[in-house]
This record gives structure tokens, sequence and C-alpha cells, in this order.
């Protein structure tokens, strides 16, 4: 069983201090694994990878024209040459241009070795094999030479890239088949309550149905993470014990939502000071005050609010940061603008807040945002319609309308 804590009254420590240990608390993960390229899109990649080839790995025509010598034309009067072949992309000319020839290529095909220029087919005059080529004013026009992308034995990914589609087809365009990327976070996530009822079930009074789980499990969807969905835990101090120790076997990191509080049925911090370690517990964040960071039997532990708002702030700000480093991404700050505040926003000071926003942009690029509603954690209503976070500091004591505030736009992520 879990005795009840006594909780001491200590200055609540600011988002900024709470990210800051988290971050010094995780070390990030060594484990690798290698997986298809196709396999490979939002994993981690573990060794840089450095081009074995050049790319383009030959020269080869910028567009569809003839390819000449830039020795057999003029840059002051039209010239005539005579075509005697075709380079086709995949299938190089055979023969060897002579002074005053040319060839007919298209798009991608390799430029013959005599050649240093192709001419836009568009500027020619065409006469059986003969080509009227105007003035040119400099040699070396529309050929993409080799390795102008990238050299041999450049850097191609840095390690610890979250590898994107531009990279795979980067990846893929210099031969490359698989690649060693940081194996899977393994995360395993409850919600806890006696209130809570799954979906498909009638509610009795005084019960909700199960959001954060939902919630919880769409913040988590990415490539970089396996996921188990641990259920439901209620209230109960011996159930809960159980169920966190035996994930606690296999996972790198528990979320629980719920539970984190000082109230008579929150037991999180309890078990997290009998069982593991308790770095902090407190923050001074609306919404997500009660949150609880530290370890449980040696498994990284994140114990959420239990209202939904509260879920989703603390989780951008502070658990996908910490999943991050273990994963040995490098830290980025959220983006944030400057926006014109169009509502009344009301504000208390002591405590960094996260208002749910709706970021808007005129025809001449200014920013606008305007409140999504009621700032309630639990008004998930709210967080349906907002795009964005209003960000007020500690020291704010509200908005007024036409007033410059930070924002930072939900769906910019690392």
């Amino acid at each position: 069983m879990i005795d009840s804590c006594a909780y001491e009254a200590k200055p609540l420590l600011t988002v900024a201090e709470a990210l800051a240990r988290i971050l010094a608390a995780l070390a990030p993960i060594a484990d690798t694994e290698t997986v298809t390229l196709s396999a490979a899109l939002g994993r981690v990649l573990a060794h840089p990878v450095t081009a074995q080839t050049n790319l383009p790995p030959e020269r080869n025509a910028a567009m569809d024209g003839y390819a000449f010598a830039g020795a057999d034309v003029s840059t002051d009067t039209a010239v005539t040459l005579q075509c005697v072949g075709t380079a086709w992309a995949g299938r190089p000319f055979q023969g060897m241009l002579q002074a005053g020839q040319c060839v007919r290529i298209f798009t991608g095909a390799v430029v013959p070795p005599q050649a240093d220029s192709v001419v836009m087919q568009e500027q020619v005059r065409v006469d059986g094999a003969a080509v009227r080529v105007p003035p040119q004013p400099k040699p070396g026009q529309n050929v993409r030479q080799a390795g102008e992308d990238v050299r041999l034995g450049a850097s191609l990914c840095a390690d610890h890239t979250t590898l994107s589609p531009a990279d795979l087809g980067l990846l893929a365009a210099a031969g490359v088949a698989q690649v060693a990327v940081v194996r899977p976070l393994r995360i395993t996530f409850f919600s806890t309550g006696d209130e809570l009822v799954g979906l498909g079930q009638a509610l009795a009074s005084g019960q909700i149905y199960d959001s954060n789980r939902y919630l919880l499990g769409g913040l988590l969807a990415d490539p970089r993470y396996q996921v188990t969905d641990g259920g439901v835990l209620a209230d109960d101090p011996g159930q809960l014990e159980a169920a966190l120790l035996k994930a606690a076997a296999t996972a790198d990191v528990l979320i629980t939502t719920g539970g984190a509080s000082v109230g008579e049925a929150d037991y999180i911090r309890a078990l997290l000071a009998q069982r593991g370690q308790v770095a902090f517990w407190k923050l001074a964040m609306k919404p997500g005050k009660p949150l609880a960071f530290g370890t449980l039997a040696g498994c990284h532990f994140f114990g959420l609010p239990g209202n939904p708002l509260a879920v989703m702030a603390t989780f951008r700000q502070l658990v996908q940061p910490g999943l991050h480093q273990l994963l040995g991404l490098p830290y980025q700050p959220p983006l944030r603008l400057l926006a014109t505040c169009t509502s009344l926003l009301k504000k208390s000071p002591g405590r960094q807040e996260f208002q749910c926003g709706i970021l808007s942009q005129a025809a001449d690029g200014s920013l606008a945002v305007a409140s999504a509603g009621l700032q309630g954690s639990h008004v998930l209503s709210t967080l349906h319609k907002a795009n964005c976070y209003i960000v007020l500091p500690a020291t704010c004591q509200g908005v007024q309308p036409g007033e410059a505030v930070w924002v930072e736009p939900f769906n910019v992520h690392s």
C-alpha cells in the first residue's frame, strides 16, 4: 500500500527551469537498428551518411535542346551546326562530336565529352540535320555539372537527423538502400481515475469518457516511438503500483494522466517517492501546474495532469522535448511569432500561461491572434478550435486588444 505524503510548500519551478532539469536528467539511448529506406521516414538517423558518388554523377542537360561545343558558335552571329545524333536520358550519344556538329539532347541526358553547352530547343531553327543556333553569350549554359549538387565524400545527412521525405529523396539519389537508425523509444501510457469510462459504455452520475488516452495517443503517434496503451487505472494504490511497475520493466518512458495533484486519491507522487525518485512535481504553468517528473524502478516517468488542455500543454512544452532528448535530438525551442491580439485576455500574475488561440494572416502578411474561447483546462472545444498557443509570461496581468503577443503555432514540430 502507498501512504499519503506530506507536501511542503516550495517555490514553483518555472517552465524553463523544469525543462532544463528534464533535459539534464535524460541520457540518449544508444541502441540502433538497420531499416530499408522505404521504412526510414520519420526515424532518427544513428550515424552520418556521406556521398559515395558525385550528384549528379555525370554532366547532363538541364533542358531539352541541342548540345554543342562553345568554340563552334559565336557570341555575335547565328551559326549553323550539323546534328549527328541524339542523347536520351538513360541512353547517351555513343559517337564523337567533331567541329561544327551537335546532338539532339533531352533533359537529364549525359552531355557528350566534346560538348560543353546546351541551347534550348525553342531558340533554334531546324531544317533536316541543319540546326541554326542563335548567338550564345557564354559557354556552359544549361549543363548540370557532375557533383554540383553533392560532391563525392560530402555529407548527405548528419547523425540524429529525423529523416524527412526530402532526406529520403537525397539518400535514394545517392544509391543508399538502408540506414542505421535509433531504435524506437518504448513508451507506455495510462489514464488514471475512478471517474473514467471507456467509449461505448453508458455514463453513470459522476463519470466521464476517457478522452486523454486518445489525445495522448495522438500526440505519441510518431514512427520514433513504440507506444503501448496501458488503459485506465483506478484510484487504487495497489493496482496503480502493480501496473506501473510491470510496465516499467519493459518501457523506457511511462506517462500517466491524472493522479498527480494533491488530492486524497492522487497517488502518483507517493509511488514515485517510495519506488523511484521525484525530480519535481509542481510548475508555475497554466494549464499544467501538477506535473510529476522522475523515475520509477529505473524507468523515466512523466505524471501529467488529468485535464486535457493541461495534458496537451505539458506534453508540448516538456514531455516532447524530453522524448527528443532520449533520441539524441538537439533541443530546438518552439517557433514563436509576434502577432497582434484582437481579444481581451484575462490573466493573473504568477504563472506562465499557454492560452489557446486562433492565428490568422492578413493579405499584407501581418499576423493576428484571437482567443479560441474559454480557457478552462477541461474545455476541449477550445482546444479543438485553436491552432496556436498565446504565450503569456508569468508577470503578465492581462492583454488588451491591439497589443502584441507571442504565439506558438501548433503545426510546427521537430
